[in-house]
């Protein structure tokens, strides 16, 4: 095999990446932007030691899902990976990714229960960080090309809400005659890095950050009164400054610059309180769903201790509060524990309490004071659950465990390291929060064997 070589060749797998696989010569090809029965001529352009990376050169015969990506810069922006399939081959895609973690990393044989698909494939996001930068003399905003931190304009995204884009339209010229530079990464110079903006699914509250090297309080101070002005909506506008040289999009502290500290939104009816740094699930009307999957896995009656741990803003132990007699939380963010407590508060839940601090550390606290919860939630972060958590877990010993996860890889393999603890996963269901991306969530139940001995 060379490089630039055109080969013929079909599609026959899908990495969890969203990479079409094919074999040409007896070596592993993947293809971004195909589909499982696509036959094409494809071009090599990179060849490694055991396998190799191509591109489209032509479509010879297009695979039955294959469908016309709705996004002009579906090809160019890192932000979607299945615009070119339509939606029930993408959850087919996202049901395997679940399986093949759990058979090939876990070597685990669950009962998996159908995947669930969302409601709404388009304008479900309630949250973007949009990276800034300039181009031809201006400020422009957007998301990274895939694999490059080279920032991607668009008119619109179809993931997001339409009045993010109007407010991204109106704020960069605002931004411009302000004198605000873009954060430029290469020399560590600039100021501006990101905007973020999140939005309240049923409130409609809207939170703006901007997130810069220095700080531009001073410089943007005059244009904020206009800003509310044109969008009612902005209830919070904020300002985190990140001064290092690092991938890390927020800095540490928060200071508001108008308007309130947090939104609002509800929650499985419950009024939940945001802050820019809390935890909550991009898709609110499928995480709602989500939750109430966790929660039927829990299978609470009334008398139980909830541990949950990663537990953010305390959205999915609260919308379980009312089943259990108590709950505590654990979280290692401090504003998100703030909203936690007010949540918990707001909502007159008055079972729950809740700590700030690492989960693996806090949760040894925890067994030192020899609680003993009956079910334990775990919402780990992508990269999964530390070796202390687990052990802690496991010694806590509860009866059920539910992890919910948003890297099928992660807890595929933090579920085998409960299963040599007697911690079998009974059920896996996977659960679509991020239409048109790679990404799926999913949810686990894990049962201690002689259980009914506690």
């Amino acid at each position: 095999m060379k490089k630039n070589q055109v080969c013929q060749t079909e599609i026959t797998g899908m990495t969890a990446e969203g990479n079409g696989v094919c074999r040409i010569e007896n070596m592993a090809v993947f293809v971004p932007r195909t589909a499982v029965g696509d036959i094409l001529e494809v071009r090599i352009v990179k060849i490694l030691k055991n396998y190799a990376f191509g591109i489209i050169e032509n479509i010879l015969t297009p695979a039955s899902g294959r469908t016309t990506p709705s996004c002009p810069v579906f090809r160019q922006c890192g932000g979607c990976a299945f615009q070119h399939v339509d939606y029930q081959t993408e959850l087919q895609y996202k049901e395997n990714f679940v399986r093949d973690a759990f058979a090939r990393i876990g070597k685990l044989t669950p009962v998996f229960e159908p995947i669930l698909g969302s409601d709404s494939r388009y304008d479900y996001r309630n949250k973007a960080q949009y990276p800034v930068a300039e181009q031809d003399g201006h400020l422009v905003c957007g998301f990274y090309a895939k694999h490059s931190h080279r920032v991607i304009p668009f008119k619109e995204c179809c993931l997001q809400p339409e009045i993010f884009t109007k407010i991204l339209n109106y704020l960069l010229p605002a931004l411009e005659s302000a004198h605000i530079s873009a954060y430029d990464e290469k020399n560590h110079s600039g100021e501006l890095r990101h905007i973020y903006l999140r939005k309240g699914f049923y409130s409609g509250e809207i939170m703006l950050c901007f997130i810069s090297r220095v700080s531009v309080r001073k410089k943007i101070k005059h244009i904020l009164p206009d800003i509310q002005k044109h969008f009612p909506e902005i209830k919070s506008i904020t300002e985190s400054v990140n001064p290092d040289k690092t991938n890390v999009i927020m800095g540490k502290n928060i200071s508001v610059l108008m308007g309130a500290a947090c939104i609002t939104d509800k929650m499985c009816n419950c009024k939940i309180d945001i802050s820019p740094q809390s935890f909550y699930q991009v898709n609110t009307p499928q995480a709602e769903k989500l939750y109430q999957i966790a929660k039927r896995y829990a299978d609470l009656h009334g008398n139980e201790t909830l541990l949950d741990l990663y537990c953010g803003a305390g959205t999915i132990g609260l919308s379980m509060a009312d089943s259990v007699k108590s709950l505590i939380g654990v979280e290692v963010i401090p504003s998100a524990v703030e909203n936690a407590w007010q949540n918990a508060e707001q909502n007159d839940i008055t079972n729950a309490e809740f700590y700030c601090g690492d989960a693996g550390t806090i949760t040894e606290t925890l067994l030192k004071k020899k609680l003993s919860p009956d079910v334990i939630v775990l919402d780990p972060p992508r990269k999964g659950c530390d070796d202390l958590t687990i052990q802690s877990v496991v010694q806590m010993n509860p009866s059920r465990i539910v992890m919910i996860s948003c890297n099928p890889a992660t807890a595929a393999r933090d579920a085998a390291k409960f299963a040599s603890s007697g911690y079998i996963t009974e059920k896996v269901k996977a659960v679509d929060l991020f239409p048109n991306t790679a990404h799926v969530e999913v949810v686990l139940l894990l049962s201690r064997q002689n259980s009914e001995n506690k």
